[in-house]
């Protein structure tokens, strides 16, 4: 997966690289269909905000978070993202049962 990340009215240090690509990189042991991700971190005034955009096969799926530590904004955004990829994937399996589960005659 590639990650591409961009920084707006703030720079982007090396512990925060680690930092985004640690967590986005753990949402992809769920679902190993996300070609690419767009994080984008901003400070306006006090808070601080992160985006994320994932491009998962069929789908893209986005999630933002407001916090006021870019750290925890981080945080919130992983887990959103991580819900919405779960949510993504129990769409895709089928949950109906088969004729033959359901042990009735043909």
């Amino acid at each position: 997966m590639q990650i591409n990340l961009t920084g707006h009215h703030v720079e982007i240090s090396q512990p925060l690289r680690d930092y985004v690509q640690d967590k986005i990189g753990k949402i992809e042991r769920h679902c190993d269909s996300i070609t690419s991700a767009y994080v984008i971190l901003s400070v306006e005034k006090l808070r601080q905000k992160a985006e994320a955009t994932l491009h998962v096969a069929g789908n893209d799926i986005h999630a933002d978070a407001i916090e006021e530590d870019m750290y925890a904004a981080i945080d919130v955004l992983a887990d959103k993202i991580d819900r919405q990829i779960k949510k993504h994937k129990e769409k895709l399996t089928d949950h109906h049962r088969s004729d033959k589960a359901t042990g009735t005659p043909s």
